[in-house]
Formats: structure tokens, C-alpha cells, sequence
């Protein structure tokens, strides 16, 4: 492997990866910059940033700085004895140890921190895990995906499982040979955004995609032999579309028959264009027990084999997660428990949850915030009649910061 020149001694880190790559620690490599298609109304993750492929050469080149950080902290770790984890002390010696990487690293000192925790954590999770960001890799050629999996097995043997989203279309527009060469190069998982299987839906948040392109897209990835990843958003239909949206989805989704279906309950977030148009009184806001309602019409019409799971900090209910069709009822009665909970019950769980979601995430809530949850919590206790109000506007309010 050539020298790394301090100055490019880096390597690049999309926004944004599934919670479950997250849990698994997964290695992160940017093989795309942002989104291709980036006009989803219910999306700020890309707004105002310009699509781009990365060349073979640039992936191949973070990952040789993978490989370095890599033995680094390898090296750091071994006085310590702990069977090859790398302790956060020894990313601390990496940091101070390393002047000439890390003294003097001006713009980049942010990212090469990052870099850092995240070969350590992955080296701690078995550094068996990749996902390749950022909103949708197989938009590649496919000559130059498979030579980035190929490049990534050799520098990194004990890597098992690869992952990526990928948009629909993408995997429709990819032949099946060229998805069989894919995934024997090792890419086994794929993350697509359904959102909606309601047409309607589809055209009033410019997913730029219908419900039959996501059918074609997602029995050609099952049928290639991808481990699918179907992402639905309860409330996208607002209160007009509630139920068509439901049912419309779970209609799609027993044609694709994914591995996995993920709930992401809609939450207007700051910069989205959706949020502007709930302001200005265009968009009818799905109320949160409207919303539970919604995913038990939802699971009701799911007639699939998928296991699914609310993994994510927008959803209530936690607990919705199992295996269909075995686990359904059991994951509709945890929705029904909650429905024929007493209305202060239910204000007290949605708030305490919310609250939950947004520490874990960023810690203190700030003035501003405080002074809005505490307003809610007072109306609660002394169960006033604004105290549905006053719970709606903390937890918009705490949903506008969830990621």
C-alpha cells in the first residue's frame, strides 16, 4: 500500500446510514455523493446539495486510509489486552500519537475524528459489516461496483455482509445479470424507500416513482437474491389518504414480499418542504393516534413472510416488531392496548416517548423547548382541555429535530 499523505489522510462520510447498520457498528464508505433523484418533499437530507458518482480511484483510496487507521488502532490496542477492541483510550493515543495526521488537521479535524470512532467501532463489532453510502449506490455502472466490492473483500477479508439503499427504479433499470454480478461481488443487502403504495401519495410527495415501478424494483431485487429492506412512512397520506395509503402499501409489499418492512412515521422535519406546507395550512397532519390506527389498518392487509420492526426514533410504538405472519396478532394487540389507554394515559406515553427519542439523541432539550414540553406536562396533570393541544405542539416540535 503507497504512503498516505497527511493532508489525505481521510476518508469521506455521507449524513446519514439505517439504524440497524448503526447497531451492527457497519464500516462506512461513501461511493456516492447525496441523492440523485433529492425532491421528496418529506426529505432535508440532501436539500441543496448536488449529486455526484465518485471514481473508482477516490473509494479505493479511503479505503486504503480505512486500512490504516485500521492497523493503527490495532496497534494502539494490543498493550492493552483486551483480545483485539480497540478501548477509547487507544483512539485517544491514535489522536495524540499521531502528530503529523492529526496535529495540524485543520477543516478536516471533524471528519477525521469520525473516522476514527468509526474503524474503532466497527473493529469492536467484528468489522464484519460495510454499508456503502450515500442515498442510492446501485445508480453506479456496474462495472464500477463490483470492482469497489471486489477492492473491499481483498483489503478487508473478515468483511461478511455488505449493504446500500438504492431507489427502486435504480434496481428496475439494472438487467439481471448485472444485478447476479452484484451481489456475487458481495453487495447482499439493499435499503429502498417505499414510503407509500398509493399512487396518489407517490405524486403528492415527488417520490418520482408509482406503486407498479416499486413492485418491478423490488421482486427484481428478491429474485436476484438480495436481502430486501421495504421503509414505509406511516402518515405521508396525511388525514385525506390515510387509509388508502395503508392499504395501498401493504398491497404493494405482499407483491414484493421483502425480508424486512421498516416503519418510519412520518415527522416534519426542519428544511423539508413538507413542513412549509404544514405551515402555511396545505398539509393535514396525521394526529399521533390517527397515525397508530393508520399502521393497524397497515399490518391488518399484510398477507407476506417479512419480519417487521419500528427501528427507528419517529415511531410510538416500539414494541410493533415480530416476525408475519406469526407475530401479527401480537403486534396488533400492542396497538390496540395502547388505543384503549384512557386520553391522559396516552398524552403522558407520547410525550415521555418523544422526550425519550430526543435526549437519547441530543441530550438537553434547550430553553426554548424546555419551556414547550413543560407546558405540556402542566396541562396534562391538571387535565385541562388544551392539554391535547399542548402535547401536539411539544412533540411537533421534538420531531422536527428527529434524524
Amino acid at each position: 500500500m503507497s504512503e498516505i499523505a497527511p493532508a489525505n489522510f481521510f476518508y469521506e462520510m455521507g449524513p446519514i446510514r439505517p439504524p440497524s447498520e448503526g447497531q451492527d457498528h457497519s464500516l462506512l464508505i461513501r461511493t456516492t455523493r447525496n441523492c440523485p433523484w433529492n425532491r421528496c418533499r418529506f426529505c432535508s437530507t440532501y436539500q441543496g446539495q448536488r449529486f455526484s458518482l465518485r471514481k473508482v480511484p477516490e473509494i479505493q483510496h479511503d479505503l486504503q486510509v480505512v486500512k490504516a487507521i485500521h492497523d493503527k488502532l490495532l496497534d494502539a490496542a494490543r498493550p492493552s489486552g483486551l483480545a483485539g477492541r480497540v478501548s477509547h483510550d487507544a483512539v485517544l493515543r491514535v489522536w495524540a500519537g499521531q502528530p503529523g495526521l492529526y496535529g495540524n488537521t485543520g477543516d478536516n479535524s471533524t471528519l477525521k475524528w469520525q473516522n476514527l470512532t468509526n474503524v474503532a467501532n466497527w473493529i469492536n463489532s467484528g468489522a464484519r459489516t460495510v454499508f456503502l453510502q450515500d442515498a442510492d449506490a446501485l445508480v453506479m455502472r456496474t462495472p464500477d461496483l463490483v470492482a469497489i466490492l471486489n477492492c473491499l473483500k481483498e483489503v478487508f477479508p473478515t468483511v461478511e455482509r455488505v449493504t446500500a439503499y438504492a431507489r427502486s427504479k435504480s434496481v428496475a433499470r439494472k438487467s439481471m445479470e448485472e444485478l447476479a454480478q452484484i451481489r456475487a461481488a458481495g453487495l447482499v443487502r439493499l435499503h429502498v424507500g417505499l414510503e407509500s403504495g398509493c399512487d396518489e401519495v407517490l405524486a403528492r410527495i415527488k417520490k418520482g416513482v408509482t406503486a407498479r415501478e416499486h413492485v418491478a424494483g423490488g421482486q427484481k431485487a428478491v429474485a436476484a437474491g438480495f436481502s430486501l429492506c421495504e421503509y414505509v412512512m406511516p402518515g405521508l397520506g396525511g388525514r385525506a389518504l390515510s387509509r388508502r395509503h395503508a392499504l395501498d402499501s401493504a398491497a404493494v409489499l405482499n407483491e414484493i414480499n421483502p425480508d424486512f418492512i421498516r416503519l418510519r412515521s412520518l415527522a416534519l422535519r426542519q428544511g423539508s418542504p413538507l413542513l412549509d406546507s404544514w405551515k402555511k395550512g396545505e398539509f393535514d397532519e396525521l394526529p399521533e393516534d390517527d397515525m397508530v390506527r393508520e399502521i393497524g389498518w397497515f399490518m391488518e392487509n399484510l398477507h407476506c413472510t417479512a419480519y417487521l420492526t419500528s427501528d427507528q426514533m419517529s415511531n410510538l410504538l416500539w414494541e410493533v416488531e415480530g416476525r408475519l405472519p406469526q407475530d401479527k396478532e401480537k403486534m396488533l394487540q400492542v396497538i390496540d392496548h395502547y388505543l384503549t389507554k384512557p386520553l391522559g394515559e396516552r398524552l403522558i406515553f407520547r410525550l415521555h416517548r418523544r422526550l425519550r427519542s430526543f435526549t437519547s439523541v441530543y441530550g438537553s432539550l434547550g430553553p426554548e423547548l424546555e419551556e414547550i414540553v413543560q407546558a405540556a406536562r402542566e396541562a396534562i396533570v391538571k387535565d385541562r382541555a388544551d392539554a391535547p393541544d399542548r402535547t401536539a405542539a411539544a412533540i411537533n416540535a421534538l420531531k422536527e429535530g428527529f434524524v
